[in-house]
Formats: C-alpha cells, sequence, structure tokens
C-alpha cells in the first residue's frame, strides 16, 4: 500500500492495534530484506515494513529528506502509538534517531550490521570500497553517475557495480561469491541494483540527520535492545556494533559466524528468533 499524503510504499500484517514492530531496511535494500521476519512475526504482533523514501516502491524526495522523521510519519499515518524498531545498516541508524528524537514512540530497538549517525567511517573502509566496488564501473561514467541526473543509467554498469557491493559487503571483505546461497547473491543484487539505478538517475537531494547528533548521545537511549553483528561483516561496520553495544545501557550484543552485512537476508530464522526474543520481553513490560 501508498500511504496517502506521504508517498511512501509499506507493507502491514498481524493482529490490529497500536503497538507494532517495524522494520527499516538497510541503504543498498529495500523493504523486501524483511521478507522472512515480516511473515514469521506477523502470526503474533502487528507488523510494518516500509520503504524509504527514494527507494523501493515510495516515492522520490522533493527537497531534502530526513528518514528519522520519515520513520515517525510512518508511525503516525498507521495509527502506532508505540513499536519495537527493528533497522539494518542505516536503517538501523534511523532507528536510533527516531528513538533520541521521540523515546516515548520506540519501545524497543534491533539493529543489525547497523550505522550511526555522526559516526565518521574510517580511512581504510573508504578505501576498501573504492578498490573493490568503485572500479567496477569506469571512472569517468562512475563519477558521472554520482553527481546524479542522468537520463541513460547504462544497466551493465548498475549490475556490475551492484555485484561488487554485494561482494564486498553482504559476503563480506573475507569472503567469495560461494558463501552466498543463489537465492541470497540474486535477492541482494536486485535489490542493490534498484538503489543505485535510481540514485544515479535523479538529482542529488539533501540529507538532514539528528541534531545533535546520535553518536554522542547513545547513553539517551532507555529501551531494551540487542545489537546483531555479522562477524563477516566490513570491519569499519563491525566497529560501529561495538560503539552502539558498549552505548546503549543493557544492550546485548549477539555475533553471528559466517555472516556478513545483510544478516536478515542471509540468517532468516536466526534474526527472527533474535526479534521474537526482544518483542517478547518488550510485550512482558507492557510496550
Amino acid at each position: 500500500m501508498m500511504i496517502e499524503g506521504l508517498g511512501i510504499a509499506c507493507d502491514v500484517a498481524g493482529p490490529a492495534g497500536d503497538e507494532a514492530v517495524v522494520f527499516v531496511h538497510a541503504g543498498v535494500a529495500d523493504r523486501r530484506m524483511w521478507e522472512h521476519q515480516f511473515r514469521a512475526l506477523s502470526a503474533r504482533w502487528r507488523v510494518v515494513r516500509y520503504d524509504w523514501r527514494g527507494q523501493g516502491e515510495s516515492a522520490d524526495p522533493v527537497g531534502e529528506v530526513c528518514h528519522h522523521e520519515d520513520l515517525l510519519a510512518v508511525l503516525d499515518a498507521l495509527g502506532v502509538r508505540r513499536a519495537v524498531l527493528a533497522g539494518c545498516s542505516m536503517g538501523g541508524a534511523y532507528a536510533v534517531e527516531a528513538a533520541l528524537a521521540a523515546p516515548e514512540r520506540v519501545a524497543g530497538l534491533a539493529l543489525f550490521g547497523s550505522g550511526l549517525a555522526g559516526h565518521v567511517w574510517p580511512a581504510s573502509m573508504l578505501e576498501q570500497a573504492r578498490e573493490r566496488v568503485h572500479g567496477s564501473v569506469p571512472a569517468e561514467r562512475l563519477a558521472r553517475y554520482r553527481r546524479g541526473g542522468v537520463a541513460e543509467v547504462d544497466r551493465r554498469d548498475v549490475l556490475a557495480y551492484a555485484r561488487a557491493h554485494t561482494l564486498w559487503q553482504v559476503a563480506g571483505p573475507e569472503r567469495g561469491r560461494a558463501d552466498l546461497s543463489e537465492e541470497v547473491w540474486e535477492s541482494a543484487v536486485e535489490m542493490c541494483a534498484g538503489v543505485f539505478a535510481r540514485l544515479w538517475g535523479r538529482s542529488p537531494v539533501a540529507e538532514r540527520f539528528l541534531a545533535p547528533p546520535a553518536a554522542g548521545r547513545l547513553g539517551e537511549v532507555a529501551v531494551p535492545a540487542v545489537v546483531v553483528n555479522g562477524l563477516a561483516d566490513v570491519a569499519g561496520i563491525q566497529e560501529v556494533s561495538g560503539v552502539l553495544a558498549a552505548g546503549i545501557g543493557g544492550a546485548r550484543r549477539v555475533d553471528l559466524p559466517r555472516t556478513g552485512h545483510l544478516a536478515p537476508l542471509e540468517r532468516p530464522v536466526e534474526v527472527a528468533g533474535l526479534l521474537e526474543g526482544l518483542v517478547e520481553e518488550v510485550s512482558a513490560g507492557g510496550w
């Protein structure tokens, strides 16, 4: 369904009510990455998954975009009073921002390979991305794509970039193509290709984050939280899992072996179990 007035596409399932589990996808994916968890948890709880503005089936941004405000607007539009937020990658960063901006709306956090607004990525990680991903497309064309607004994006370039990005991040720097199942590989590449096809084809959009930044405010988060880290993920991203687990009071850290950046896609059953445990904990406390 499309949320009227927001231009944000979402799916809703499970029992009616004003409490929900809300899934926030990774920047290299869309709401389909939560398919297993969405279906599994809908048997007991109201569940919501949506596409960020400008990704998946949602409309493109007009002017600047603020993703945590969009997340809270989705809750408002669907009548969700309080939610457990499950966020992956930068979706996790937006979930943390929402918990800081509107603590009364957030009952728990599940963060998978999460980003963190205000955190500075190490130079070694950025260099690794340039070597392993950016080189998949000729430099001149990539520079033009990254400026945005390209009328005709070559599908071959999009696929080459998406495959390189999936290999580096979703599989992980020390793993190879064979470490992902065919289903996970194809799903990750398809979603990633969709992200970059849209990103390169539209004009650049400014993004606004919470101020002051979340990176210096983790001690303010006072809800049950689980931080899930894939031990095959990019080292710089794993460092953020450590920062989150240490900074959020009482957070539980879970390290998943043989798992890259998209744990919900690669380890669907384990992730659903972790989410069920968190929601049960929150439910026992009355949301």
